[in-house]
């Protein structure tokens, strides 16, 4: 019989009473509460340092290794992708995969099939030991410096900001592999038609794609492994080919290895190096192995002669021989160099400072080898490390490099062993750490997804490209008859330059 509401049965009572009694037997004398209390203090004070000792060890890398004072860029993991999603266009494989399968017919002289292996990085780096640390050798490859086009992609297909929906996308990626494409003709007798016929028929696929349309291709942008240069033909007798003076191109943004001083829409990423860090305590064993380095040279070149009018290679190598007791010389003409060895690497890292002229181009991916060994590039031509890499360097290149003008060189008004032996060893590291804090910025990674804290040279890269569609879309560079007026009066200087690639045997 249920008790009517408000009361109890006689044996609810009990039941009651039962318990009351049973709490009270289980109240605590004063030295059984006293010891309780102070053994689960004990407990939560042990579990608190606990803790802290697992975030002390296992990141944050401002305290991991203080002797690397290594400040990570970190990656916006959890982001919401604020800056937009990319759409990566799906291409006929003429327009980059081909390439690949048929990697054997890309150069007239050896087949390129090694080199572009494992997705861009090439054949793992053989004969290290002993010269970077043991753990460290299956991050390095030897990775051809025009093999960046294959790894943007690569990377753009597992990107965490890509979107398989073009409606939703803020860019457009373009994995057309130009660089690949004209690489194959630029130093055959080759004729112009030639040398555009893959730009030409990509100008009409993506022509005719539907999100081109909507925006001109000012939301758009594309990878270059090779130099600007290398796009900019204005005649059929002259070099490469003239895919960036097509109508097309015009509003798309390029990511190139070199950049054109004058073209807005060129944006310079850095050359492939050989490491490729696997996660982000490779970096920091990296840096704190070049840091602590014994350096035994004051400076080194790498390079070889060549056979055109006032080479300053030449030259360069000429007086480092000359310098013998201070500069440690790798000749490209006795050593093969291509692609990095064994014998740079080492000499770099035994270097406080490297020697870095320009190469076929103003840069050269010998300058990104000399940095991430630690050693200070000194240049000779401003336009090889200014308005480069803005993206990538800190803003005042002499906080990171040395700058000695060539023609001081040529003269001999200026020996470079005493303008080197000038700095302290004060400001030696003051500018290594320059160094060092630019490494993580330029290093490609081997994770298709990226590092799991720091942000590499592709996360930079693009990250870059998505904050200035945004700012476009936001109307801050909304002017395009200006940009359009910018670019010509640009090329038109370009053409004047006394730098130009058509007179590069001057130089």
């Amino acid at each position: 019989m249920i008790p009517p509401f408000g009361h109890s049965s006689p044996d609810l009572q009990t039941l009651k009473k039962s318990k009351s009694t049973l709490v009270c037997k289980k109240t605590f004398s004063p030295g059984q509460a006293y010891f309780f209390v102070h053994h689960r203090a004990w407990l939560f004070v042990t579990s608190l340092f606990l803790v802290f000792l697992l975030i002390f060890v296992t990141d944050t890398p401002h305290i991991y290794n203080k002797s690397t004072r290594l400040q990570l860029f970190p990656a916006p993991h959890g982001e919401k992708c604020e800056s937009g999603k990319v759409y990566v266009y799906n291409l006929p494989e003429m327009f980059n995969r081909e390439f690949l399968n048929k990697c054997h017919e890309l150069d007239p002289w050896h087949s390129r099939c090694n080199a572009l292996s494992n997705n861009g990085f090439g054949p793992r780096a053989t004969g290290l030991a002993g010269i970077v640390p043991e753990n460290l050798a299956p991050a390095w490859y030897w990775t051809d410096m025009f093999a960046g086009e294959i790894i943007y992609h690569n990377r753009m297909l597992n990107y965490k900001c890509r979107t398989m929906e073009p409606e939703s996308a803020a860019a457009f990626y373009v994995p057309f592999y130009a660089g690949i494409a004209v690489g194959k003709y630029l130093f055959t007798n080759s004729s112009a038609m030639e040398r555009d016929r893959h730009c030409e028929m990509l100008t009409r696929w993506v022509q005719n794609q539907q999100y081109w349309k909507r925006s001109n291709g000012s939301d758009h942008f594309i990878m270059f492994g090779q130099a600007t240069w290398d796009f900019r033909r204005t005649n059929d007798a002259d070099w490469g080919s003239s895919f960036i003076n097509k109508p097309f191109m015009q509003n798309i943004t390029r990511l190139t290895i070199e950049r054109s001083q004058w073209d807005p829409l060129d944006v310079s990423v850095p050359y492939p190096t050989g490491f490729h860090p696997r996660s982000d305590a490779d970096i920091r064993q990296w840096l704190n192995f070049v840091r602590t380095r014994q350096r035994k040279s004051l400076f080194t070149f790498v390079g070889g002669k060549r056979s055109i009018k006032n080479d300053f290679r030449s030259l360069l190598l000429s007086y480092c021989y000359n310098e013998s007791d201070s500069c440690r010389v790798v000749d490209c003409a006795r050593t093969r160099c291509q692609d990095g060895t064994s014998a740079i690497i080492e000499a770099f890292l035994d270097s406080d400072f490297c020697l870095q002229p320009r190469g076929d181009a103003y840069t050269r991916r010998s300058q990104f080898d000399c940095m991430l060994a630690g050693s200070i590039p000194v240049f000779f031509w401003k336009r090889s490390v200014y308005d480069q890499y803005q993206w990538f360097f800190p803003s005042d290149p002499a906080s990171f490099s040395v700058f000695i003008d060539r023609k001081d060189v040529r003269n001999g008004a200026i020996s470079i062993r005493r303008v080197l032996e000038s700095f302290s060893r004060e400001d030696v590291r003051r500018i290594r750490e320059k160094v060092f804090e630019s490494i993580p910025k330029f290093l490609y990674a081997n994770p298709s997804q990226g590092l799991e804290i720091s942000t590499d040279a592709f996360d930079i890269a693009i990250n870059g490209v998505l904050r200035r569609f945004k700012e476009q879309r936001g109307g801050r560079k909304s002017n395009t008859t200006k940009e359009a007026n910018e670019r010509e009066t640009s090329w038109a200087q370009y053409q004047v330059d006394e730098l130009t690639v058509k007179n590069l045997q001057m130089y």
